[in-house]
């Protein structure tokens, strides 16, 4: 089993790369399900709209995730309580359109859960993320629930990121710390 976790993409040129590059790697490398932020990918850099999110996952991403600026673009709004494929932060203050979690299926069967959180650190449009990770984890089992757990965690500061790398270790198949726009 392959998962592929892309990081940020940002704006057309980010979005022409994975177009153009991804189903190759996809191929190449046989990829088995592929999770990307897309929070960015608008034409102006922030936000994602449904016509992206659509040509993003015709080029092989199978779940997007996203973060502060997830309602940039105001049609996403109506088009994340639709598309179970693109989240928003679980730990959003509620009410919040769509969802920041979902079990997917995998090509070859397997059930994929992709939990989206975010930092609360300079981030305060969300609930504590480590409270919410607490929670998270008392109804959530990897190898119960799902047979693989892939968390994006969009946060500003690198010892938030660490310290949630460490509080899923063992109950997380990978995490993956996003917003930065850095590798």
């Amino acid at each position: 089993m392959r998962i592929l976790f892309l990081g940020d993409i940002v704006g057309p040129s980010g979005c022409n790369s994975v177009k153009q590059l991804l189903p190759d790697i996809i191929n190449k490398k046989i990829i088995d399900f592929v999770v990307a932020n897309g929070e960015n990918a608008a034409e102006n850099g922030v936000g994602i709209t449904e016509k992206i999110c659509n040509e993003l996952y015709q080029s092989g991403i199978n779940v997007l995730t996203t973060g502060n600026h997830v309602w940039d673009q105001k049609e996403t709004v109506e088009h994340i309580e639709r598309e179970k494929k693109l989240l928003r932060p679980y730990n959003l203050t509620n009410p919040s359109p769509g969802k920041g979690f979902e079990i997917f299926n995998s090509k070859k069967g397997f059930k994929i859960g992709v939990l989206n959180l975010m930092g609360y650190v300079f981030m305060k449009k969300c609930e504590d993320v480590f409270k919410t990770a607490e929670n998270f984890l008392k109804t959530h089992k990897l190898k119960e629930s799902y047979d693989f757990l892939v968390v994006d965690f969009h946060g500003e500061i690198t010892s938030e990121k660490m310290a949630m790398g460490y509080y899923f270790d063992g109950h997380a198949t990978i995490i993956v710390g996003t917003h930065t726009h850095v590798p």
